[in-house]
C-alpha cells in the first residue's frame, strides 16, 4: 500500500537558531512516514521569453528504507515531465563525456548545441546519439547498457528490473 501526503511549509515565529520551517499537521507524519522529500523549484527554464519548465531540487529529508539526506536536481518540462535529454546532458558533463565550453555543449568534438535547451533539442532529434551518450554514462557508472534500437520505454523497464 502506498499513501502520498502533500504538505506545505509554515514558518516558526521567533526562531533564532536552526531551521525556522515546519510542516503543518503535528508530529504524526514526521514520525510515521518512511520517506519524506523536500521538493523545491530552484529556477525557471525559458525558451525565448516563455517559461517551459522548472529546474527542481529534491532533498531526501527522511528515509527508513535506504540512505537519507541525498539530493537530486533535474528539469521538469511542462507537458513532458522530467527531461530525459536534460539528464543525459547533465550526467554527460559530470562524467566528462559531454564537453561544456561556455554555453556550448559538444560530444566527440561535434557541437550539439549552444545552451542546454538547444542541446536538449538536438538529442531529441538524434536519439541514436542520445542512446550512445547514455550508454557511455551507464558504462562509467557500472550500470547495464541499453541495447541498440531500445527506446525510452525499454530503458525504463530495464532500470525497473534492476
Amino acid at each position: 500500500c502506498l499513501v502520498i501526503f502533500i504538505n506545505q511549509i509554515r514558518m516558526k515565529i521567533g526562531v533564532m537558531f536552526g531551521n525556522p520551517e515546519t510542516t503543518t499537521g503535528g508530529n504524526a507524519l514526521k514520525f510515521y512516514s518512511s520517506v519524506r522529500l523536500d521538493i523545491r523549484r530552484i529556477g525557471s527554464i525559458k525558451k525565448n521569453d516563455e517559461v517551459i519548465g522548472n529546474e527542481t531540487r529534491v532533498k531526501v529529508v527522511k528515509n527508513k528504507v535506504s540512505p537519507p539526506f541525498r539530493e537530486a536536481i533535474f528539469d521538469i518540462l511542462y507537458g513532458e515531465g522530467i527531461s530525459r535529454q536534460g539528464e543525459i546532458i547533465d550526467l554527460g558533463v559530470q562524467a566528462k563525456i559531454v564537453d561544456k565550453a561556455g554555453a556550448w555543449y559538444s560530444y566527440n568534438g561535434e557541437k550539439i548545441g549552444q545552451g542546454k535547451d538547444n542541446a536538449r533539442e538536438f538529442l531529441r532529434e538524434n536519439p541514436e546519439i542520445a542512446r550512445e551518450i547514455e550508454n557511455r554514462i551507464r558504462e562509467s557508472l557500472g550500470v547495464v547498457t541499453m541495447p541498440d534500437g531500445a527506446g525510452q520505454d525499454e530503458a525504463e523497464a530495464m532500470d525497473e528490473r534492476r
